[in-house]
């Protein structure tokens, strides 16, 4: 009788056993799997999100000198006419993260910088030139830096780079959906983002 119940005890702790090493292989499987999904998603996200906006302004150039004070001046003006297209790129591709299998946790390490490009597009009208006091290339390149200058002033003051920013997150949120969807964690800063309100706090 011994020997029978050694037997069935013997074979249970065999089956409870077996049960078990099958259990952990496939949640090692599913975590695996889970893992190759949240990489997946990343590399999809993984693109250039862009802003584009369009700005207009009238620049008065003066680079007139003047000569034993008032009396002698050589004249040097102009009126440009800017048209400028703006570009707000965030580079998702260069995203840095963690995947943690063991906490099932996605950690967002660093987020990549805005990059602006500006491209104007210049027109010059009523040109003051002296002989003694001409246009020269370095007067096209001040005009060029002044006018970046101004428009980084006006970009600034629109809500360009908010609505840029908006598109980021809208982005980044894919990676809170998914990870909420399988059970996971998405942390940044050391911080678990709960709830895509969350997400605001991956703001630059």
């Amino acid at each position: 009788m011994r020997k029978i119940l050694l037997g069935v005890i013997l074979t249970l702790i065999v089956l409870f056993t077996l049960k078990y090493c099958d259990d952990k292989k496939e949640e090692k499987a599913v975590l695996k799997e889970s893992s190759a999904l949240i990489q997946e998603q990343i590399k999809n996200v993984g693109k250039l999100v862009v802003t584009e906006g369009h700005f207009s302004q009238v620049l008065n150039y003066d680079n007139s000198k003047e000569i034993f004070g008032k009396y002698f001046s050589f004249k040097k003006k102009a009126l440009v006419i800017v048209n400028a297209d703006v570009f707000i790129s965030y580079d998702l591709s260069l995203i840095e993260y963690k995947i943690d299998e063991a906490t099932k946790t996605l950690t967002i390490i660093s987020i990549p910088k805005e990059e602006i490009r500006i491209s104007p597009d210049l027109e010059y009208y009523d040109i003051e030139a002296d002989f003694l006091n001409p246009f020269k290339a370095t007067d096209h390149n001040n005009i060029r830096d002044l006018v970046k200058k101004s428009l980084i002033k006006k970009l600034d003051k629109s809500d360009m780079k908010a609505n840029a920013q908006n598109r980021l997150i809208s982005e980044l949120a894919k990676f809170f959906i998914l990870t909420n969807s399988l059970g996971w964690t998405l942390e940044y800063n050391n911080m678990p983002i709960e709830n895509q309100d969350g997400l605001n706090m991956l703001k630059l």
